[in-house]
Protein backbone atom coordinates (compact mmCIF):
# COMPACT_ATOMS: atom_id res chain seq x y z
CA UNK A 1 0.00 0.00 0.00
CA UNK A 2 1.72 3.21 -0.77
CA UNK A 3 1.39 5.88 2.18
CA UNK A 4 1.61 9.20 2.00
CA UNK A 5 5.27 11.09 3.34
CA UNK A 6 4.38 12.87 6.55
CA UNK A 7 7.93 13.05 7.57
CA UNK A 8 10.79 15.93 6.28
CA UNK A 9 13.66 13.00 4.88
CA UNK A 10 16.15 15.04 6.09
CA UNK A 11 15.43 16.79 9.28
CA UNK A 12 12.30 14.07 10.31
CA UNK A 13 10.19 17.02 11.44
CA UNK A 14 6.43 16.61 10.42
CA UNK A 15 5.65 17.68 6.80
CA UNK A 16 2.40 20.42 6.39
CA UNK A 17 0.28 19.90 3.21
CA UNK A 18 0.04 23.43 1.98
CA UNK A 19 -1.81 22.55 -1.69
CA UNK A 20 -4.44 20.63 -2.63
CA UNK A 21 -4.84 20.00 -6.26
CA UNK A 22 -7.75 18.73 -8.77
CA UNK A 23 -6.92 16.34 -11.12
CA UNK A 24 -9.64 16.78 -13.60
CA UNK A 25 -9.47 21.02 -13.76
CA UNK A 26 -6.58 21.68 -12.02
CA UNK A 27 -8.19 23.81 -9.32
CA UNK A 28 -5.90 24.47 -6.74
CA UNK A 29 -6.08 25.21 -2.84
CA UNK A 30 -3.64 26.51 -0.25
CA UNK A 31 -3.82 26.81 2.79
CA UNK A 32 -2.55 24.36 6.04
CA UNK A 33 -4.11 21.28 6.02
CA UNK A 34 -3.89 18.95 9.06
CA UNK A 35 -2.82 15.25 8.42
CA UNK A 36 -5.69 12.47 9.38
CA UNK A 37 -4.39 10.81 12.49
CA UNK A 38 -4.95 7.08 10.28
CA UNK A 39 -2.94 8.94 7.79
CA UNK A 40 0.29 9.20 9.59
CA UNK A 41 -0.10 5.19 10.70
CA UNK A 42 2.72 3.23 9.80
CA UNK A 43 2.22 0.22 7.54
CA UNK A 44 2.43 -2.50 10.04
CA UNK A 45 -0.87 -0.58 11.85
CA UNK A 46 -2.71 -0.28 9.21
CA UNK A 47 -2.59 -3.44 8.09
CA UNK A 48 -3.83 -4.22 11.67
CA UNK A 49 -6.22 -2.26 11.39
CA UNK A 50 -7.30 -4.08 7.95
CA UNK A 51 -7.31 -7.21 9.67
CA UNK A 52 -9.25 -6.32 12.92
CA UNK A 53 -12.32 -4.95 10.67
CA UNK A 54 -12.38 -8.32 8.10
CA UNK A 55 -12.41 -9.60 11.77
CA UNK A 56 -15.25 -8.00 12.83
CA UNK A 57 -13.29 -7.46 16.13
CA UNK A 58 -12.57 -11.66 16.66
CA UNK A 59 -9.67 -11.56 18.60
CA UNK A 60 -9.10 -15.15 17.77
CA UNK A 61 -10.08 -14.55 13.72
CA UNK A 62 -7.46 -11.86 13.79
CA UNK A 63 -4.83 -14.55 15.73
CA UNK A 64 -4.97 -16.55 13.03
CA UNK A 65 -5.05 -14.08 10.28
CA UNK A 66 -1.99 -12.45 10.98
CA UNK A 67 -0.66 -15.76 12.82
CA UNK A 68 0.19 -13.59 16.27
CA UNK A 69 -0.36 -14.59 19.75
CA UNK A 70 -3.30 -13.80 21.78
CA UNK A 71 -0.37 -11.46 23.90
CA UNK A 72 0.95 -10.03 20.71
CA UNK A 73 -2.64 -8.85 18.96
CA UNK A 74 -3.42 -7.48 22.22
CA UNK A 75 -0.38 -5.22 22.76
CA UNK A 76 -0.62 -4.45 19.10
CA UNK A 77 -4.28 -3.02 19.87
CA UNK A 78 -3.22 -1.17 22.84
CA UNK A 79 -0.55 0.45 21.01
CA UNK A 80 -2.51 1.68 18.09
CA UNK A 81 -5.06 2.94 20.00
CA UNK A 82 -2.86 4.82 22.15
CA UNK A 83 -1.28 6.19 18.87
CA UNK A 84 -4.44 7.53 17.97
CA UNK A 85 -4.98 8.75 21.01
CA UNK A 86 -7.98 6.50 21.63
CA UNK A 87 -6.64 4.59 25.03
CA UNK A 88 -8.68 5.32 28.09
CA UNK A 89 -7.47 2.31 30.27
CA UNK A 90 -4.50 2.69 33.08
CA UNK A 91 -1.32 1.57 31.63
CA UNK A 92 -1.54 -1.77 31.74
CA UNK A 93 0.99 -4.59 33.74
CA UNK A 94 2.79 -6.69 31.20
CA UNK A 95 2.76 -10.23 31.46
CA UNK A 96 6.66 -11.81 31.55
CA UNK A 97 5.58 -13.28 28.07
CA UNK A 98 4.21 -10.02 26.29
CA UNK A 99 7.69 -8.39 27.84
CA UNK A 100 9.43 -11.05 26.47
CA UNK A 101 7.72 -10.55 22.97
CA UNK A 102 7.46 -6.80 22.63
CA UNK A 103 11.71 -7.44 23.22
CA UNK A 104 11.98 -9.57 20.63
CA UNK A 105 9.59 -7.73 18.33
CA UNK A 106 12.41 -4.83 19.19
CA UNK A 107 9.39 -2.63 20.71
CA UNK A 108 11.70 -2.21 24.03
CA UNK A 109 15.24 -2.15 24.79
CA UNK A 110 17.16 -4.66 26.67
CA UNK A 111 16.78 -2.05 29.74
CA UNK A 112 13.39 -1.25 29.11
CA UNK A 113 12.26 -5.03 29.21
CA UNK A 114 14.88 -5.40 32.47
CA UNK A 115 13.09 -2.82 34.09
CA UNK A 116 9.88 -3.77 32.96
CA UNK A 117 10.17 -7.62 34.18
CA UNK A 118 11.33 -6.03 37.44
CA UNK A 119 8.04 -4.32 38.33
CA UNK A 120 8.93 -0.89 37.34
CA UNK A 121 7.80 1.62 34.87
Amino acid sequence: MKRIVSKCPVCDNPLEVVELKCPACGTSIHGNFQFDKLMLLDNEDMEFILAFLRSRGNIKELENRLSISYPTAKARLDKLLKNLDLYEGENPTLTKAEILEKLERGEISVNESLKLLKGGE
